[in-house]
């Protein structure tokens, strides 16, 4: 199982890991393209998302949903700033569905050939 805590401290797992929510408490969530980031303190969406990515990507998942939800738009402009960034992100842009601007839907590259050639 994998522990993201404040520390962001990681051990990997094939189909689940472990976050810690707003209460310091582990979160057990399972890898399977969705991320629900309520339960997260705001300070901590980026390396959350990061994390998560990682596993889906280790796992074949190219489309992920990251849920942020709506508010003030915080989450979502810090969400983005890490997704225009990140070396395994393909592309992104907002649910189309029910979520509206509640969540960002993310395709990750295929292979880590393409996510090298991003960072040099």
């Amino acid at each position: 199982m994998t522990q993201l805590a404040s520390t962001n401290s990681c051990k990997l797992s094939s189909d689940k890991r472990d976050f810690m929510d707003e209460a310091d408490t582990i979160v057990d969530m399972p890898i399977d393209g969705v991320l629900d980031l309520h339960t997260f303190r705001p300070q901590e969406a980026a390396s959350v998302v990061d994390e998560y990515l990682r596993a889906c990507h280790e796992k074949g998942i190219l489309e992920v949903k990251v849920i942020h939800g709506k508010g003030k738009g915080v989450l979502l402009r810090t969400v983005q700033a890490l997704l225009e960034k990140h070396p395994l992100v393909h592309g992104f842009r907002l649910d189309s569905e029910g979520s509206g601007w509640g969540a960002t839907i993310v395709f990750i590259k295929k292979n880590t050939e393409d996510s090298r050639q991003k960072t040099e």
